[in-house]
């Protein structure tokens, strides 16, 4: 163990040395990003992602790290900054996670999700295209609807999750991952290579410098985002979009979605904007809005049984061993004509060997990696996510486990801390939903 760590310290040493020389021609290089090429080239591969984010990270600065449109404006308001996917984001601001989370329940939240990668499909083939990677039904949405979807490989694994908006405008508008954007760019790109060679028209516009992205979230979202609009956002209903002049800045798209189980608007700014618009919505007086970071955004999004991507799905889970076979439309089912179609397909046939599944418990929390037990001791599976509950004052927490456990309601153990902990499967989502569907 003490052999490896030293060649990792070494390998991280000539990374920095190399990055020192990219960056006078390629200043926006991270020392992450130079850690990955360095592996791929030496043929490292099959270090952990989880391992090789984490050594490059212990030798990251602040420098090193990318910046939203809103980092000074988060160190102002008192935001704890931290490394996340390569960039410096929020965790938590003086109120702390608990007391964010719960106002977000009550009230309403800024969360700056500008790392996340925005793009534009443009071209008459762009819903055939799209639909070559994904699992979803992009052609039977309606202009200015969207839907969630999944990027597959050939193994039915889940590649990344995303969002396909179908826009007036004629192109389609996808928001991808922050801790994916390298492998998502370069398989959107290297695959519309190959769709354009078979002489079809489509193409890939990345917008992620030139917008950045603002997640209002609660149930006093749409009254304080209301204040800055003059169209009536009650005719927006959950998945759909408008581009509209917000709080005097011209050409937003306001995608009422987000990442919280609440009722919530994503706000895609012309860069140079969003600082003015996450001002103007803190003075607001049709509601009580705060800033809010990365900590409450995880427990909220944990309490919605939501998956974030790396923990809870990757290439080496399907949609059906992650209970997000309701993405794979009904239309692309009978085409079979998604990557990984065939194995995804059988699975549906055949059952899964494992499934995910929600978990409650007291005492201590699970958290990723924690054993699950069967009642008499047996190991049936792993937790992916899992935190206290603000809400619910009790933990939360998802994980795999042997399908014949996934039953909600199964008594289960989490072995924590070296001690077996009473816990159960539960169904999820564990606090309801509050999208809005119209009045």
């Amino acid at each position: 163990m003490r052999t490896l760590a030293a060649v990792i310290l070494l390998f991280l040493f000539f990374c920095k040395f190399v990055r020192r020389i990219i960056v006078s021609f390629h200043p926006k290089m991270t020392l992450t990003t130079v850690f990955r090429a360095c592996m791929r080239l030496l043929q490292l591969r099959r270090l952990p992602e989880r391992v090789t984010t984490i050594y490059a990270r212990s030798f990251s600065s602040e420098a090193d790290l990318k910046k939203t449109p809103l980092y000074e404006f988060h160190k102002e308001h008192g935001g704890k900054m931290v490394d996340f996917t390569g960039w410096s984001m929020p965790v938590q601001y003086k109120d702390g996670i608990s007391a964010s989370h719960l106002h977000t329940r009550t009230n309403a939240s800024i969360f700056d999700v500008s790392h996340m990668v925005q793009s534009r499909i443009h071209g008459k083939d762009a819903v055939k295209f799209i639909e070559s990677l994904t699992v979803g039904d992009v052609a039977g949405l309606q202009e200015n609807q969207g839907t969630l979807t999944l990027f597959t490989n050939d193994r039915g694994g889940i590649m990344d999750d995303l969002i396909v908006s179908k826009t007036s405008e004629g192109f389609l508008y996808v928001v991808t991952n922050a801790g994916c954007a390298e492998k998502d760019i370069a398989h959107m790109q290297s695959q519309c290579k190959e769709f354009q060679a078979q002489g079809h028209d489509a193409a890939v516009e990345v917008i992620q410098e030139q917008f950045g992205l603002l997640a209002l979230q609660g149930p006093s979202a749409a009254a304080a985002l209301q204040a800055g609009v003059d169209a009536d956002l009650s005719r927006i209903t959950f998945m759909c979009s408008a581009v509209l002049t917000v709080f005097g800045v011209p050409g937003c798209r306001v995608t009422r979605c987000g990442y919280t189980g609440e009722d919530g608007f994503e706000v895609s700014i012309p860069v140079a904007q969003v600082v003015q618009v996450a001002d103007s919505l803190l003075q607001v007086e049709a509601a009580d809005v705060k800033l809010a970071g990365l900590g409450p955004r995880d427990s909220l999004r944990l309490e919605a049984g939501l998956c974030l991507y790396g923990n809870d799905i990757d290439e080496d889970t399907t949609p059906v061993e992650a209970t997000l076979l309701w993405t794979v439309a009904k239309r692309r089912r009978a085409e079979s004509n998604f990557p990984g179609a065939g194995v995804i397909l059988q699975q549906i046939k055949d059952k899964p060997s494992r499934k995910r599944v929600g978990i409650t418990s007291k005492g201590p929390p699970a958290r990723a990696g924690t054993t699950i037990l069967s009642e008499d001791g047996t190991s049936i599976g792993v937790v992916t996510s899992g935190c206290p509950s603000p809400s619910l004052k009790e933990n939360v927490a998802m994980g795999y486990v042997q399908t014949a456990f996934a039953k909600a309601g199964t008594p289960l153990k989490l072995e924590v801390r070296g001690k077996q902990v009473p816990a159960q499967v539960s169904k999820m989502p564990f606090v309801p939903a509050n999208y809005y569907y119209g009045k």
